[in-house]
């Protein structure tokens, strides 16, 4: 789907940067990490606003990306305007505080891929899909509090948590009264997606 693809960071000064994470990550035509990455690595503001609003995408891009936030010495506030979902979900943990507008989402789901190939090929994708998944599942249990098994089984049933769910459960520490982004993605990939985000 036609949409404006946005990434990079703005309104840098010596104490905030504004860092945009609008589109999904990796991939042939998503935000590339090593740029991303470096760019990051080159703001030298004291606090990072990190604004998302991205339906996921490659997992080892995202943790890429959530490591050098991680690591970067800036405070990091995340700032989901839209929705974070699958990759984008567990890449703003990373984030000292997160923020989500009133409106917007955050998914939570199992990692998948596509095999091309024997069973051989098929039964090591789904053990490497299982590893992928339980890193994963013990970042939101360690972000939230939550039993691994209560994670797991989020993770199983693809949730969807409004704002107020996401900062009851953990995920989330504040819900900010302001209009979510309209969501510019299509979700049809995705069992649960709520119907007033599909398009």
């Amino acid at each position: 789907r036609e949409k404006p693809k946005r990434s990079g960071i703005e309104n840098k000064t010596a104490t905030e940067a504004t860092v945009y994470l609008y589109d999904a990550i990796g991939g042939f035509f998503g935000i590339e990490p090593g740029k991303f990455v470096k760019d990051l690595n080159d703001t030298k503001a004291t606090t990072i606003h990190l604004r998302v609003n991205s339906p996921g995408g490659d997992v080892n891009a995202a943790r890429a990306i959530s490591t050098a936030l991680s690591q970067h010495p800036a405070k990091v506030i995340a700032h989901v305007d839209g929705i974070a979902a699958s990759a984008a979900s567990f890449l703003i943990l990373a984030a000292d505080e997160i923020e989500m507008a009133q409106g917007a989402f955050l998914m939570v789901h199992n990692a998948w891929a596509l095999t091309i190939g024997d069973a051989k090929a098929h039964v090591e994708t789904a053990a490497l899909l299982d590893k992928y998944s339980a890193a994963i599942a013990n970042d939101y249990a360690r972000r939230s509090g939550q039993p691994i098994d209560v994670v797991s089984a989020w993770m199983d049933g693809e949730t969807w948590f409004s704002a107020d769910e996401a900062v009851t459960v953990g995920l989330a520490d504040k819900v900010v009264e302001t209009t979510a982004a309209k969501n510019q993605w299509d979700l049809s990939a995705f069992q649960n997606a709520p119907k007033s985000l599909c398009i």
